[in-house]
């Protein structure tokens, strides 16, 4: 093989290699209440909306509410900017962040709303 191909093939391999390992770096994993309570690092969880809990400061620009998860554990999110539109509506919530001094601390809210096509008893 001519070097000039071989230097193309190895930066190349560079470059894959690069791409591969920021996209891991990406990557917010799912997980419960209680394994972001140990984890310390960047994650999602996706939680039940409890209704009557969310609070908006005006002032602050601070969110916050609560969610339960699947094994019914119950957790405060924080988050600073404006509270999503449709979020009262929500029935399932993803929230990326960190969990911190008994909080999560939210850097984004995904709200999933029930569909116009769905029925009131889910079906």
């Amino acid at each position: 093989m001519k070097p000039k191909y071989l230097l193309v093939f190895v930066l190349i391999l560079i470059a894959l290699i690069l791409a591969i390992i920021q996209i891991q770096r990406s990557l917010t994993p799912y997980v419960t209440i209680a394994e972001a309570k140990t984890k310390g690092t960047r994650v999602q969880i996706k939680g039940e909306n409890l209704a009557g809990s969310a609070m908006y400061d005006m002032e602050s620009k601070v969110f916050s509410f609560k969610i339960k998860d699947d094994e019914g554990e119950t957790l405060p999110v924080i988050y600073q900017g404006v509270k999503p539109s449709n979020f009262e509506q929500a029935k399932e919530v993803v929230v990326r962040g960190q969990y911190k001094s008994g909080a999560f601390e939210a850097e984004e809210i995904l709200v999933k709303c029930p569909t116009k096509y769905q029925s009131a008893d889910g079906g």
